[in-house]
């Protein structure tokens, strides 16, 4: 059956690179766009802070059913239905990924930012050699936990990619013939390596995040 699944099964490798796909593209995007946003609403004071904290709050406990309708609109407005783009796109703007961000550059001590700001580094250099490099253990578990969700996620695709050669891997799965219950196994698997390889090379990330938000609370 492995041997099936590999040689035997072109749209498993189609699905499986579209998820590979799909997936960088959500984590490079969340680093891009998702970092400085949980950077700036942990350190910087503006009017209606709270109100933005709260909204992300409230998007974060909304599941997907809520949203899909609203999504569904603005990306066949833009001409993005089946697409990668109407998978990617919702999920560079996770505010799940924010919020874990957003709580460990929260906790970065006020006076390592005056002292740096003191010897004349600027706001840029601060997030970058200060932000980053005491966040990085909230920012790899933000990506960890964005890895698995995107690895995993039916509806959005089911929703919004109506064209089989586009699917993610995680559409392939229900696709196998119920009777073939070896080479559904074997998919299985193949599909549950890179999340396990994945969770590994972070648990000790994971860990640290979890630990230090103990503490915080």
């Amino acid at each position: 059956h492995m041997f099936e699944l590999f040689f035997d099964s072109p749209e498993f490798f189609q699905m499986f690179w579209n998820s590979m796909k799909i997936t960088a593209a959500i984590l490079l995007g969340q680093l891009v766009f998702g970092m400085p946003s949980a950077w700036g609403l942990a350190r910087y004071r503006f009017p209606g802070k709270r109100a933005v904290y709260l909204l992300y709050i409230i998007l974060m406990m909304m599941p997907f059913q809520v949203t899909m309708l609203s999504e569904y609109l603005v990306l066949d407005a833009m001409g993005l239905m089946d697409t990668s783009a109407s998978v990617i796109l919702p999920g560079i703007f996770s505010t799940f990924s924010v919020f874990i961000m957003y709580r460990f550059f929260n906790g970065i001590p006020e006076s390592i930012i005056e002292a740096a700001r003191i010897d004349g580094a600027g706001e840029l250099q601060i997030f970058l050699r200060i932000g980053i490099a005491l966040g990085r253990p909230g920012i790899t578990s933000a990506l960890v936990l964005a890895f698995l969700e995107c690895w995993n996620m039916i509806e959005q695709p089911m929703t919004f990619l109506t064209t089989k050669s586009r699917w993610p891997l995680s559409l392939f799965l229900p696709e196998i013939d119920g009777g073939n219950a070896g080479l559904s196994l074997c998919a299985s698997l193949a599909a549950l390596l890179p999340a396990v390889f994945v969770f590994l090379m972070g648990q000790d990330y994971l860990e640290q995040g979890i630990a230090s938000s103990a503490m915080k609370e």
